[in-house]
């Protein structure tokens, strides 16, 4: 694990997946239940704040940027708002965290990769639903790597100790042989499932909503 200390407000952590895993702690974790992590998060605090000044405030949050290596992690400290006015604009500039700053341009680098999923319209029209089960979480990853959605959302859940991706194409969006293409590079990545899109719905956590292949796209590269 590495530290940097931003400024007086600011703590910047960095974790490979060896720290991860000796805290009990997967990358997936910190996409599915943030409050389920809240207590990591706080752990990673008191290892840090060696001063303890951020442990005497009531207003820290936390800010996570996951990736294939680990996460970059940043822990910030309510700020008093006669501090704040102190500072002025180039300053505050300099205290964002470069992986912040690569946060915000890597959504412009993406634009063209976009999946359909958060923007389509249904409109009335049918759909039709393919689940398909992952051996791995990686398997999702490399999936993403090769397949953009047209007229489809993705959805991830965990169920069972296993990875399930709901496919849901909308007629109005995609021909019946778009629909075939697709899943033919799906397919090379899982197993079509019996388990239900309902069922994974009401039993199974939702990992990743609507764009799952976006999302990992994103912050897997």
């Amino acid at each position: 694990m590495e530290m940097e200390r931003i400024n007086d407000n600011t703590i910047r952590v960095l974790l490979g997946n060896d720290d991860l895993a000796e805290r009990g702690i997967t990358v997936l974790d910190l996409l599915g239940n943030h409050q389920q992590i809240e207590s990591f998060f706080y752990s990673i605090l008191d290892e840090v704040d060696k001063d303890h000044s951020f442990a005497t405030n009531d207003a820290v949050t936390f800010q996570v940027m996951p990736s294939q290596s680990g996460l970059e992690l940043l822990i910030s400290k309510n700020v008093p708002q006669d501090d704040a006015d102190d500072q002025n604009d180039h300053q505050q500039a300099q205290d964002v965290p470069d992986f912040i700053k690569r946060q915000l341009m890597a959504t412009d680098d993406d634009h063209d990769a976009v999946d359909e999923g958060g923007y389509i319209d249904a409109n009335g029209a049918t759909k039709t639903e393919v689940v398909l089960k992952l051996a791995s979480f990686e398997d999702l990853i490399a999936l993403a790597k090769n397949l953009r959605l047209e007229g489809a959302a993705s959805d991830l859940f965990h169920y069972q100790d296993g990875y399930y991706l709901v496919l849901t194409f909308y007629s109005n969006q995609v021909s019946e042989q778009e629909i075939k293409d697709q899943l033919a590079v799906a397919l090379e990545y899982g197993d079509r499932s019996g388990v239900s899109a309902a069922k994974l719905s009401e039993y199974g956590q939702k990992v990743m909503a609507t764009s799952a292949l976006e999302t990992a796209r994103y912050y897997f590269k």
